[in-house]
Protein backbone atom coordinates (compact mmCIF):
# COMPACT_ATOMS: atom_id res chain seq x y z
CA UNK A 1 0.00 0.00 0.00
CA UNK A 2 1.51 3.39 -0.77
CA UNK A 3 0.14 6.42 1.07
CA UNK A 4 1.06 10.31 0.65
CA UNK A 5 2.49 11.97 3.36
CA UNK A 6 0.45 14.70 4.93
CA UNK A 7 -2.59 16.09 3.90
CA UNK A 8 -2.82 18.11 0.55
CA UNK A 9 -2.79 21.21 -0.31
CA UNK A 10 -6.23 20.61 -2.40
CA UNK A 11 -7.41 19.12 0.77
CA UNK A 12 -6.74 22.05 3.23
CA UNK A 13 -8.31 24.59 0.58
CA UNK A 14 -11.64 22.36 0.57
CA UNK A 15 -11.30 22.83 4.46
CA UNK A 16 -10.69 26.85 4.64
CA UNK A 17 -13.76 26.97 2.58
CA UNK A 18 -15.67 24.50 4.92
CA UNK A 19 -14.36 27.22 7.99
CA UNK A 20 -15.17 30.55 5.70
CA UNK A 21 -18.55 29.00 5.51
CA UNK A 22 -19.24 27.49 9.02
CA UNK A 23 -18.03 30.83 10.29
CA UNK A 24 -20.67 32.89 8.13
CA UNK A 25 -23.37 30.81 9.38
CA UNK A 26 -22.55 30.55 13.11
CA UNK A 27 -24.16 32.88 15.28
CA UNK A 28 -21.62 31.90 18.10
CA UNK A 29 -18.50 34.22 19.27
CA UNK A 30 -15.12 33.09 17.83
CA UNK A 31 -14.13 31.59 21.47
CA UNK A 32 -17.51 29.93 21.54
CA UNK A 33 -17.19 28.74 18.19
CA UNK A 34 -13.10 27.31 18.90
CA UNK A 35 -14.21 25.10 21.35
CA UNK A 36 -17.78 24.14 19.73
CA UNK A 37 -15.87 22.45 16.96
CA UNK A 38 -13.08 21.01 19.54
CA UNK A 39 -16.08 19.30 21.00
CA UNK A 40 -17.92 18.41 17.61
CA UNK A 41 -15.20 15.71 17.84
CA UNK A 42 -16.44 13.63 20.67
CA UNK A 43 -19.69 13.50 18.73
CA UNK A 44 -17.95 12.31 15.71
CA UNK A 45 -15.53 10.12 17.43
CA UNK A 46 -18.80 8.43 19.16
CA UNK A 47 -20.34 7.82 16.03
CA UNK A 48 -17.21 6.02 14.79
CA UNK A 49 -17.94 3.29 17.74
CA UNK A 50 -21.28 3.00 16.88
CA UNK A 51 -20.42 2.59 13.39
CA UNK A 52 -18.03 -0.08 14.76
CA UNK A 53 -20.22 -1.77 16.76
CA UNK A 54 -23.01 -2.17 14.40
CA UNK A 55 -20.94 -3.73 11.72
CA UNK A 56 -19.39 -5.84 14.15
CA UNK A 57 -22.80 -7.06 15.50
CA UNK A 58 -21.61 -6.10 19.17
CA UNK A 59 -24.70 -4.17 19.86
CA UNK A 60 -27.39 -6.51 20.47
CA UNK A 61 -30.39 -4.46 20.54
CA UNK A 62 -29.82 -3.15 17.05
CA UNK A 63 -27.54 -6.13 15.65
CA UNK A 64 -25.81 -5.48 12.46
CA UNK A 65 -27.07 -1.80 11.81
CA UNK A 66 -23.54 -0.65 9.88
CA UNK A 67 -20.80 -1.57 7.16
CA UNK A 68 -17.70 -1.27 7.11
CA UNK A 69 -17.46 1.04 4.51
CA UNK A 70 -19.79 3.21 7.26
CA UNK A 71 -16.91 2.94 9.84
CA UNK A 72 -14.60 4.27 7.14
CA UNK A 73 -17.23 7.44 6.94
CA UNK A 74 -17.32 8.05 10.38
CA UNK A 75 -13.59 8.19 10.14
CA UNK A 76 -13.38 10.59 7.32
CA UNK A 77 -15.86 12.47 9.45
CA UNK A 78 -13.47 12.60 12.61
CA UNK A 79 -10.44 13.71 10.63
CA UNK A 80 -12.64 15.94 8.65
CA UNK A 81 -13.74 17.33 11.91
CA UNK A 82 -9.91 17.87 13.47
CA UNK A 83 -8.94 19.66 9.91
CA UNK A 84 -11.61 22.07 11.10
CA UNK A 85 -10.90 22.37 14.50
CA UNK A 86 -7.44 22.60 14.01
CA UNK A 87 -7.81 25.23 11.25
CA UNK A 88 -10.19 27.44 13.63
CA UNK A 89 -7.36 27.24 15.36
CA UNK A 90 -4.50 28.30 13.35
CA UNK A 91 -4.06 29.30 10.48
CA UNK A 92 -0.80 27.61 10.04
CA UNK A 93 -2.95 24.39 10.22
CA UNK A 94 -1.13 22.97 7.43
CA UNK A 95 1.69 23.30 8.49
CA UNK A 96 1.10 22.46 12.15
CA UNK A 97 -0.48 19.14 11.03
CA UNK A 98 2.84 18.29 8.80
CA UNK A 99 5.20 19.19 11.56
CA UNK A 100 3.47 16.61 13.96
CA UNK A 101 3.32 13.94 11.78
CA UNK A 102 6.85 14.37 11.33
CA UNK A 103 7.89 14.18 14.71
CA UNK A 104 5.15 11.06 15.81
CA UNK A 105 6.87 9.56 12.48
CA UNK A 106 10.51 10.28 13.84
CA UNK A 107 10.14 9.48 17.05
CA UNK A 108 8.34 5.81 16.14
CA UNK A 109 10.02 4.91 12.58
CA UNK A 110 13.42 5.67 14.02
Amino acid sequence: MTVNTGVGEEAWSTVQRLVEWLDAKDNATPDKARLLRILKLSEEVGEVAQAAMGADNANPRKGHSHTWEDVQHELCDVMLTSMVALLTLTPDAAKVFQERLDAVAERSLA
